[in-house]
């Protein structure tokens, strides 16, 4: 019988590292964080908080927080929770490892690496081949998962038996994991719909009103099941939690980065004025540039995401781009 994940390690002490590790501590594994700034690690060791992503959650004793990433050598069970274009260099610092055999990797970094294409797990996979892949995705804001609302995520693993494996780890009364080999639907599902999300805060940002943000996001769904189904992702994955959950989450809740980035986009702030005053990372803005080139080498229709590109690019206002999607030739749904 497989032994249990009792040793797990987080890369990544930001709002959604420190919420995974924190419901695990709860779950009775032993977690250990691994963050990047030696000085946010001191203050959140000294006062059971991270204060600039998590303010007010309590976080345990037995939640331990650290900036060596040797830590994780003993670990059963490694995320990696870092920003999109992070990954690729934390995995390459995860290779100086000696890790244990057999220990798992999961991605729970949302994004396409830009110039590549590559979805988090295939850098993983290039980066440390000999061990086990995973991917977690899903509607699942951090300042809930933190504060014990109800959620429920999608773990893709290709083993079936791994992945039920991981669904005892992260399960509990009120966080509740799926499993789905389709690995590929399920990160791409967590990827592109930020970029639909920064559509629907332009929507909201221009007032354009609920029905405008209806029709938006439900093309926002055909734009992502497109897309991703040419890119190898199955139709009915895009249907489920990782697909349309999280494009529903990401587009109307109030925590969401990036349908904030559309609203401020709307009013009229330059894009690089955003992104520097934002502590956290939108990887809708990235991930536009990803999805545009895809879509572009596989001769994918994508409105939606073209427009967004202009707008990032500063080549078209956000009222013109809402009203050319909108007045686009009419023709059968």
């Amino acid at each position: 019988m497989d032994a249990p994940f009792s040793k797990i390690s987080v890369l990544g002490a930001g709002s959604w590292g420190t919420a995974l590790a924190l419901l695990l501590d709860r779950n009775g594994a032993s977690v250990t964080v691994v963050g990047n700034d030696p000085s946010a690690v001191e203050r959140i060791q000294a006062s059971r908080e991270n204060q600039p992503y998590l303010p007010g959650v309590r976080l345990p004793e037995t939640l331990r927080f650290t900036t060596s990433i040797e830590e994780a050598a003993d670990s059963d069970l490694v995320l990696l929770a870092p920003p999109s274009r992070a990954l690729r260099e934390v995995a390459s610092r995860l290779s100086t490892v000696s890790l244990k055999p057999g220990a798992v990797l999961m991605s729970c970094t949302k994004g396409v690496e830009r110039g590549s294409g590559l979805r988090m797990s295939q850098i993983l996979a290039e980066t440390l081949p000999e061990h086990p892949i995973s991917v977690l995705s899903g509607p699942s804001h951090a300042e809930e998962v933190a504060r014990k609302a109800p959620t429920a995520v999608v773990l893709g693993c290709p083993d079936a038996d791994l992945g039920r494996r991981l669904q005892a780890v992260f399960s509990n009364a009120t966080f509740r994991a799926y499993t789905s080999e389709d690995v590929v639907g399920i990160e791409l599902g967590g990827a592109l719909k930020n970029i639909f999300a920064i559509a629907a805060g332009i929507c909201d940002g221009l007032k354009l009103g609920d029905n405008a943000k209806a029709a938006l996001v439900t093309r926002s769904l055909a734009e992502l099941v497109r897309l991703g189904s040419a890119l190898g992702g199955r139709s009915e994955t895009f249907q489920g939690l990782s697909g349309i959950g999280d494009l529903m989450v990401t587009c109307f809740s109030a925590h969401s980065r990036n349908r904030a980035v559309g609203e401020r986009l709307a009013s009229g702030e330059p894009l690089a004025q955003i992104v520097s005053s934002m502590r956290m990372v939108a990887e809708g803005v990235p991930t536009t540039y990803s999805a545009f080139d895809c879509a572009r080498r596989l001769g994918v229709d994508t409105p939606i995401i073209d427009h967004i590109r202009l707008i990032l690019d500063g080549q078209i206002s956000p009222e013109k781009a809402l009203l050319a999607l909108l007045s686009r030739e009419p023709r059968s749904e």
